[in-house]
């Protein structure tokens, strides 16, 4: 399966926050979840694969090509959405259509303006009269009327009521049916993810945690949830965090059917993206 983003050991530094051997690739025709708490990473990631940033050192690659030495032609085939990125409030949608022609040699005059009205937005409204919802869709149509082989989106859905976002999410999905188009998604709303994403990676204080496909991750791992003197006979070395609550210990595993035949336990629980992120970060782990 050919990639179609590459990142290999990407360091960046700053005073008080650092990546840290950055690692993960996104094959064609799939759909990544970029996970982790506010200030893990994500936007620092996600700029340096843009260029936004200078790294340190590492090496990136974008539909195969170097994301320095042919900057200009990559960015000619992604589409970008930023949670801090805004168009100039005085502007319509009217106006971007006619800017972005001579942007992109591959705008799309005709595509945009079906999307502005699947989305039910005005062509002739300054961008001020829009809602912040609005504003976001705006971003997301105008990212994907160039018809890019590589979408980067920083919490695409952010500021979207259930609807829109489920008509977004669809969205994405029709646009990586030809299985040669990706997105790299990053977001907080970590139900979309498990409804849409194809691969998980998850960042915590700049490094990488893990990089796997969804079902392995939804499918394999699990939650122990065991009595004190249960968990003092589990080896440490088979499980990844744990929490200890009130009247429980609650255990993160990597392995459910591994675990079953060494323990005796019945239960294991399945787990979502939330419960991943809490243990993983608020978690312990045994010495």
């Amino acid at each position: 399966m050919k990639n179609i983003l590459e990142v290999k050991n990407l360091n960046k530094k700053y005073d008080n926050f650092e990546l840290k051997d950055v690692s993960f690739s996104l094959p064609e025709g799939m759909i990544m979840g970029f996970i982790g708490e506010n200030g893990a990473g994500k936007t620092t990631t996600i700029k340096a694969l843009l260029n936004i940033i200078k790294k340190d050192s590492g090496e990136i690659q974008l539909l195969g090509r170097d994301h320095l030495k042919e900057e200009k032609q990559i960015k000619e085939e992604i589409g970008v959405v930023l949670d801090d990125m805004f168009f100039p409030e005085i502007l319509t949608a009217r106006d971007i259509n006619r800017i972005m022609k001579d942007v992109y040699k591959t705008w799309d005059s005709n595509l945009f303006n079906q999307y502005l009205e699947k989305f039910l937005l005005p062509s002739n409204k300054p961008i001020k009269t829009f809602s912040k919802g609005m504003r976001k869709k705006l971003e997301i149509i105008t990212a994907l009327a160039h018809h890019p082989k590589l979408l980067i989106l920083d919490e695409p859905t952010s500021g979207l009521d259930p609807i829109a976002r489920t008509e977004v999410l669809d969205l994405f999905q029709d646009f990586i049916q030809n299985e040669t188009c990706s997105i790299l998604l990053s977001s907080h709303m970590t139900t979309d993810l498990e409804h849409i994403a194809d691969y998980i990676t998850f960042i915590n204080q700049g490094k990488i945690l893990l990089s796997k496909t969804k079902d392995e991750i939804l499918e394999q791992y699990g939650i122990v949830k065991c009595r004190e003197e249960e968990f003092q006979k589990i080896d440490p070395k088979d499980y990844i965090r744990y929490k200890k609550n009130k009247y429980q210990y609650e255990i993160l595993i990597e392995n459910q059917q591994e675990f079953k035949k060494k323990y005796d336990i019945k239960t294991i629980d399945k787990m979502t993206l939330d419960d991943l992120m809490i243990l993983m970060i608020k978690g312990e782990k045994s010495c």
